[in-house]
């Protein structure tokens, strides 16, 4: 897995509060340990030598989205679909909402 030339803080002068930078190409194979080789998150994490968290939000921006189930889907799959979709849907009116107070704040902070 390639890593950028603007990584900061490779090796043993890095200083905990010093940012790295991955590049794009090296979040996507890391994201491919999970999706293709089957690895879970820490060992994926481990292995390429990064935190779990910034894995798993590498994961979100960047894993393919699972199929829409078919005509012919099994009730256990429809039932997956579902709750996928209604977890995405909490995420988005989650989101919706911190927009809404937040464009609320800046719009009376700045009259």
């Amino acid at each position: 897995m390639s890593q950028s030339p603007d990584r900061t803080g490779s090796g043993p002068s890095h200083h905990p509060d010093q940012r790295r930078r991955f590049d794009e190409s090296f979040k996507r194979d890391a994201v491919r340990l999970i999706t293709h080789e089957q690895y879970s998150f820490l060992a994926a994490a481990q292995a390429v030598g990064v935190s779990e968290n910034s894995l798993r939000k590498w994961h979100k921006q960047f894993a393919p989205q699972p199929d829409a189930c078919g005509q012919d889907a099994s009730v256990e799959e429809l039932h997956a679909e579902n709750n996928r979709l209604r977890k995405q849907l909490r995420r988005a009116e989650m989101e919706r909402d911190i927009l809404k107070k937040a464009t609320a704040y800046f719009a009376n902070e700045n009259p």
